[in-house]
């Protein structure tokens, strides 16, 4: 048995299906953490997610930005931009079943001394209060609120957290620090229109992972939604995103001993 962690994958279905096939993945024996951004950007959207889905319970699968993104475009929520790419998955006749599913996959997975989360988790949160807050953003989004939640989703305020924030604010900052942060100040303010390479951090600003005495250290983040900072590993970080969709690679990291994994992407 063995634990495989992949980054974003976002549509990218040969390059998946080869790192699968050459890690010899045993949906009986193996399991498959997966980062989040399963679509969106990549040509081939509804293959990943049915790909994914017919996995299992051998498929840990945490909700990244473009997931989110997704179900909000399908509530009518959200515009279709030029750049996307699942208007196949919109228009399957497996539709309904395919985003119920991918509705109800977790914002963050905490096994064994990792934490699998799309983008981060802010220093002010030790790793059993990430969990909870991650469990309150479910509920949300599984119940009957699912669509109250999706209409409230955007936006990049409040960029800090306190422990008094409550309704949408509270969920949205959550879901923002879990599935879009890169850039944060030392105290944890975050910045969410940064996207560059952690050396162009914006003025008083530094990567996420790198804020001190963050209160989740002695976990292990495995984490992606970074494509400039690229498949990198730290004490306590296992970061996954090389870009594939841009022209990088698909990264597989297996858990029990280190080795990487790497299939050419788009």
């Amino acid at each position: 048995m063995a634990t495989y962690a992949i980054g974003d994958i976002q549509g990218c279905y040969t390059p998946f299906s080869r790192l699968l096939d050459r890690i010899r993945f045993d949906p009986a024996k193996d399991r498959l953490w997966i980062v989040g951004d399963l679509v969106n950007r990549g040509p081939h959207s509804l293959e990943v997610v049915r790909k994914v889905k017919k996995l299992g319970a051998a498929a840990v699968c945490v909700l990244g930005n473009h997931d989110l993104y997704l179900l909000m475009v399908a509530a009518g929520l959200a515009r279709y931009g030029q750049g996307d790419t699942c208007a196949d998955l919109l228009a399957a006749s497996d539709r309904e079943e395919l985003l119920d599913w991918l509705a109800h996959r977790p914002l963050i997975h905490v096994e064994a001394g990792r934490v699998l989360v799309h983008a981060g988790l802010v220093p002010q949160w030790d790793v059993p209060q990430a969990a909870s807050l991650g469990r309150e953003v479910e509920a949300a989004l599984r119940g009957p609120e699912q669509y109250a939640f999706l209409q409230h989703l955007q936006g990049d305020k409040p960029a800090r957290w306190k422990e008094k924030l409550s309704g949408w604010a509270r969920l949205r900052f959550v879901v923002n620090a879990m599935t879009r942060m890169r850039f944060i100040t030392p105290e944890g303010r975050l910045s969410l229109s940064a996207k560059g390479e952690p050396s162009r951090a914006p003025e008083g600003m530094l990567p996420w992972f790198q804020a001190p005495k963050p209160a989740w250290a002695g976990h292990t983040i495995v984490c992606g939604h970074w494509s400039a900072l690229g498949f990198y590993c730290a004490p306590g970080l296992i970061a996954l995103d090389s870009g594939c969709v841009w022209g990088g690679e698909l990264t597989v990291m297996r858990l029990e001993d280190g080795e990487v994994f790497q299939e050419a992407g788009l």
